[in-house]
């Protein structure tokens, strides 16, 4: 079986990259740029700093701050609507995963016309997709460099994983500057989206040794780095050490997918417009406790890139450490404790769990799972036993 690799063509770093931004989006062809964000990036001024930057390169712009933090089939509808009424030619995404996912949908949708549920699945497109840049405000999601768009439909409350190589953005800019401004909690449940895509891509049965590589040096930056962002966001190397480190993560999981934590906390988001990092970070170490046994080994492996002493010990005892030392770090960035505590029904689980075996990130998991074992993790995430 042939194995595929996907990142952007370009990705820029470092404080002070966002002021390449117009002669990169430039480079791509744009005359008039979409900016895609969210209403508390268009109303701080973010957007409008940026649309400065593209106009001094000779770039029109104009702002669509229609993205929700659960993008949804509206929202792309909607932007699909302000692109093709401004005549634009490109888009530049800017803030976080949902910013990143709702102009990735909307590229979709202006080149390839239609809906944006047409291409839930993988590799539905058919036409290239309209420039897109992705300039990432956030240390979590990666989304600024992956092939996943994911978009709540709102008639099934649910989010629609579309896993299409034509929606990978061509430029990523990750400026730890743009970051500084986060505050701890989202800074923490970004944080946790990282490492979990990090775990479930290094469990991942389409791991590989390119992102094996990835997987764990993002592992080992995340456990020393985000609580130190977490608890003093002015403090720009741990900024700058996080947006790489998700910038790994995003490098795993683009390239070996996921699991049922992303199965599950899809769900979450769809039913319930949940934080999605937070739907992770709860559901990680019930989800990995799960999975223990479909490989050993690789769970001593987090354990050990998390800090833990693994040497002397015997294999089953360091993979257990692993799922500590998740529930460790969790508490010490004050993430909820349970799903219980976000409202979260238990008569929905049935059928939570029922979508979620269908959710395109379940086929990697290290272990399958039936409907009714994925209802009895839902319950145990749900009372945090």
């Amino acid at each position: 079986m042939s194995t595929y690799y996907f990142l952007p063509t370009r990705n820029v770093f470092g404080e002070g990259a966002v002021q390449e931004a117009g002669d990169l989006v430039k480079s791509l062809g744009a005359k008039r740029c979409l900016i895609v964000t969210d209403r508390y990036l268009g109303q701080i001024g973010m957007a409008d700093r940026v649309r400065e930057i593209l106009e001094k390169a000779g770039i029109e712009a104009c702002i669509f701050a229609g993205a929700e933090p659960n993008p949804t089939d509206r929202n792309v509808e909607a932007g699909a609507r302000f692109y093709q009424e401004n005549e634009c030619n490109s888009i530049i995404s800017l803030g976080g995963g949902s910013s990143h996912d709702c102009a990735k949908g909307i590229g979709l949708v202006a080149a390839n016309g239609g809906r944006i549920a047409d291409f839930e699945g993988v590799d539905k497109s058919s036409k290239p997709m309209v420039p897109l840049m992705a300039i990432n405000t956030t240390a979590g999601t990666a989304s600024e460099i992956t092939r996943f768009c994911i978009i709540t439909d709102t008639s099934r409350k649910v989010k629609m994983a579309i896993v299409d190589w034509r929606v990978t953005p061509q430029i990523a800019i990750n400026d730890p500057e743009l970051m500084k401004g986060m505050p701890p909690s989202l800074t923490a449940s970004t944080g946790m989206d990282a490492l979990t895509h990090a775990i479930e891509a290094y469990v991942s049965t389409d791991a590989n040794p390119l992102t094996d590589a990835a997987a764990i040096m993002a592992i080992k930056m995340i456990a020393h780095y985000l609580p130190k962002a977490v608890a003093n966001g002015n403090y720009m190397k741990a900024r700058d050490k996080m947006a790489y480190a998700q910038y790994l993560a995003g490098i795993a999981f683009n390239n070996a997918s996921l699991g049922y934590v992303h199965a599950m906390a899809h769900q979450l988001g769809g039913f319930y417009n949940l934080p999605h990092g937070v739907c992770n970070a709860i559901l990680l170490p019930y989800v990995e406790s799960y999975n223990l046994i479909g490989n050993m080994n690789r769970f001593r492996d987090v354990a050990q890139a998390m800090g833990v002493q693994v040497e002397g010990i015997s294999v089953t005892c360091a993979a257990e450490k692993a799922i500590e030392a998740i529930k460790k770090l969790s508490r010490q960035l004050e993430i909820p404790s349970d799903l219980k505590q976000l409202g979260v029904k238990e008569e929905d689980f049935a059928v939570m769990a029922d979508n979620a075996k269908k959710d395109v990130c379940q086929l990697t998991n290290p272990r399958t799972a039936t409907r009714e074992q994925v209802i009895e993790i839902y319950r145990q995430a749900y009372v945090g036993e």
